[in-house]
């Protein structure tokens, strides 16, 4: 997945998408998340493509005065599959909070697209010895007591530490995170922990990404900046294989 947060320009986006084009299959799922102003053209362009987008936020109600904002419907109807919720950026920046984050997530999924999770803590946090803390509690969020509240989702495990930074977590610090996400959704319902997608995302390139996706409980990237450069991205994309 490559989140190109708020970057790039009608002729970049448009020169982006044809370079992956070029480059990307169908033997790996890929998903490029645009700003929402580019979100019609994209589909435009990657109709009957193998690549997929989706939307960056999403406000959780069907319509209403809430100027500037985009609803589930509407993200619906120009074809976005997937909608990223709780990025740290939205967390840290504009104040969500856990229940909003959680309506959030629920309300991308009473419209049939797949939530993309993430989660993360803070260096304070990392160092307090509090990691497994703050994701139990983002996630308990979600799950509340639904336990196949992860069933069609993914997560993303973002420490925020490392988000554009160019620090990255060791692989042992990712896998152990990985791996408590997975045992958490476990406890809830065993099947959908199996099947559930744990991507990280932190500082991921093209020289750390084949290490990353070797540790058993990642399964992919959620990539930053250097989802904004085709030919590393795409490079990223291989190392999957």
């Amino acid at each position: 997945m490559g989140n190109w947060k708020m970057n790039g320009s009608l002729s970049q986006v448009d020169g982006l998408l044809q370079s992956l084009l070029e480059h990307i299959t169908g033997d790996v799922d890929c998903i490029v998340f645009p700003p929402a102003i580019y979100l019609q053209g994209t589909q435009a362009k990657l109709m009957s493509s193998p690549l997929q987008f989706g939307a960056q936020n999403v406000y959780p109600c069907n319509a209403g005065a809430f100027t500037g904002e985009l609803s589930g419907p509407m993200l619906r109807e120009v074809g976005c599959r997937y909608v990223l919720v709780g990025h740290s950026e939205r967390r840290q920046l504009f104040g969500e909070s856990e229940d909003f984050v959680a309506e959030k997530f629920h309300h991308v999924k009473e419209h049939d697209m797949i939530p993309v999770l993430c989660v993360g803590e803070t260096l304070a946090e990392r160092e307090q010895g509090l990691t497994e803390a703050v994701l139990e509690r983002q996630l308990e969020a979600i799950a509340g007591r639904n336990n196949s509240a992860f069933s069609d989702c993914i997560v993303a495990y973002e420490p925020v530490w490392a988000i554009g930074t160019g620090k990255t977590a060791t692989l042992e610090q990712a896998q152990s995170a990985h791996a408590f996400i997975r045992h958490f959704v476990a406890e809830g319902d065993q099947e959908t922990a199996a099947e559930l997608s744990i991507l990280y995302g932190g500082s991921v390139n093209a020289k750390n990404a084949q290490s990353l996706f070797c540790m058993p409980d990642i399964d992919g990237g959620l990539v930053g900046g250097a989802s904004l450069d085709a030919k590393q991205f795409v490079e990223i994309v291989r190392c999957i294989k």
